[in-house]
């Protein structure tokens, strides 16, 4: 996971799995995975992460 750098080196995501976060109303495409609804999405389109 992670984007690519000019360089082609991979970029660290800073969100961490189990984060609580803030995004857009129309951010992400909602999936659904052995009975689970999960959104996949972007990392730029994460607003805030909410401590």
């Amino acid at each position: 996971p992670g984007k690519l750098d000019d360089d082609g080196k991979r970029i660290p995501m800073e969100v961490k799995k189990g984060d609580r976060i803030l995004m857009g109303k129309y951010a992400g495409t909602e999936v659904k995975i052995d009975g689970d609804e999960h959104i996949i999405m972007r990392e730029d389109d994460v607003l805030a992460v909410i401590e």
